[in-house]
Formats: C-alpha cells, sequence, structure tokens
C-alpha cells in the first residue's frame, strides 16, 4: 500500500536540509543536498511507520505560515 505525506524542508545555520513529517512524531532527517534528504526522508518515513504502525492518520496539508515572536 502506498501513503503520502506532508514533508516540512528547511535549512538550517550551517546549511544543511532538514526534513520533518508532521504526521509522523519524531519524524525527522537532515542531509546535505535535496536529492539526498528526499531519499533520506523516505527511509525516515518507512523506519517510522515500522514504529508506529500503519494505524496512523494522515494529516490534511494547509500551509506554511511563519510568524515573528519578540524575545
Amino acid at each position: 500500500m502506498e501513503r503520502q505525506f506532508s514533508v516540512i524542508i528547511e535549512r538550517d545555520q550551517d546549511g544543511y536540509y532538514v526534513a520533518s513529517v508532521p504526521a509522523l512524531r519524531g519524524c525527522h532527517t537532515q542531509a546535505e543536498s535535496l536529492d539526498e534528504l528526499l531519499i533520506r526522508t523516505k527511509e525516515a518515513i518507512e523506519l517510522c511507520m515500522e514504529v508506529e504502525g500503519q494505524e496512523v492518520e494522515p494529516l490534511d496539508f494547509i500551509g506554511v505560515q511563519q510568524l515573528s515572536v519578540a524575545l
């Protein structure tokens, strides 16, 4: 069975790409290139699915919003 997940991709201060899968708690990975990140993200999703089981409810992607917070 094939499933689709929304993936959030950001770049950190060191230039690494970081992927997070909101529907799977703790499902994150990083890589130096986007190509490598996509490979690692698929692997991370597969591993998280093994731990979480097949009953994970996918989230509906609504959008991304940046917020400024005064510290």
